[in-house]
């Protein structure tokens, strides 16, 4: 939506669309899918994923295009970290202790601090905050509340047990897990900055578990710490997430599956994936003055003037 993207200029064709939440937004997509000939939508952004799934049936219906995306109910779910914690409380499957702010003092003495004060309807660690005693917890509330989000109050899982991402895809019926894949990480400004892909069955086995209960169709991304050796889930990103590039390089090509299972119904299976790790680092994409220009004022580019140097 802002001709800032810098995957605007590395991409065959990169189009301005409205912000998610504006009007006009499903008519801008509908137009864009049907003109350039689309066969499928995917949904990267949590922003996203609602407005895209309440328009799915005219997008499909309209521009042709088949949207790759979760039913409403497993997006609502996997969307809010309370629901998603009622969910896997009723499931009998092991999760991040949960509260809301209303019941703090309860949970506080049940719990013990330090605890983990985050928006229901957060990502990336923002405005994640960790308190260490009563006012602190009553400070990230309130600050939560400031940035007119709902909070939620966690058990503190603790920097010793090792914390894990794992992306799975279950086919558009609902019927199996056509791949799995997870890493160990540690993060940097939310995101993952370093991954261990290995074959982690334990952890893998549990976010098939959680992903076939849900009901997902689709992609899935489950992130756990590994507690006791007891994998405990502490939340549910119900699409494609941003680790899809190194699950990728390591044999995992997740867009790729679900093109062939939703679009071509072929029926896919990925077993077996590379032991790798991943170390990321800052990039820059080069693009001359009046490229930036075109796409600000026409809202489209083809990037072919776009440049990434070669650094090391």
């Amino acid at each position: 939506m802002s001709p800032l993207a810098a995957g605007l200029y590395r991409s065959d064709l990169g189009v301005i669309v409205p912000k998610a939440d504006a009007e006009g937004y499903a008519e801008a997509i509908v137009k864009l899918c049907r003109e350039e000939a689309v066969e499928a939508l995917f949904v990267g952004a949590d922003e996203e994923l609602h407005p895209i799934a309440s328009a799915r049936e005219r997008i499909e219906k309209e521009s042709g295009a088949v949207v790759v995306s979760n039913p409403m109910t497993v997006l609502k779910t996997g969307t809010d970290k309370w629901k998603t914690f009622e969910f896997l409380k009723k499931n009998r499957l092991p999760s991040a202790d949960s509260a809301l702010p209303e019941d703090k003092e309860e949970f506080a003495r049940r719990s013990g601090f330090p605890l983990v004060a985050k928006p229901r309807e957060g990502h990336g660690s923002i405005d994640f905050h960790i308190a260490k005693n009563p006012e602190e917890l009553d400070d990230a509330i309130l600050a939560i509340k400031r940035a007119g989000l709902h909070p939620i109050i966690q058990e503190y899982l603790g920097d010793e047990n090792p914390e894990f991402t794992t992306g799975v895809t279950v086919e558009k019926g609902g019927g199996y897990v056509m791949s799995s894949i997870a890493m160990k990480r540690t993060l940097k400004g939310g995101q993952t900055y370093k991954a261990f892909v290995d074959e982690f069955k334990e952890i893998r086995e549990s976010a098939k578990t959680v992903a076939l209960k849900l009901g997902c169709r689709g992609p899935v991304n489950i992130q756990a710490k590994l507690v006791d050796e007891v994998p405990k889930v502490f939340e549910i990103n119900p699409r494609i997430s941003a680790s899809c590039p190194i699950r990728a390089v390591a044999g995992v090509n997740e867009p790729d599956i679900l093109f062939r299972n939703f679009v071509l119904g072929e029926k896919i299976s990925v077993e077996e994936y590379r032991r790798m790790v991943c170390m990321r680092y800052w990039n820059e994409v080069y693009v001359p003055y009046s490229t930036y220009e075109e796409a600000a004022n026409r809202g489209r580019t083809d990037g072919k003037d776009s440049l990434v140097s070669e650094y090391f």
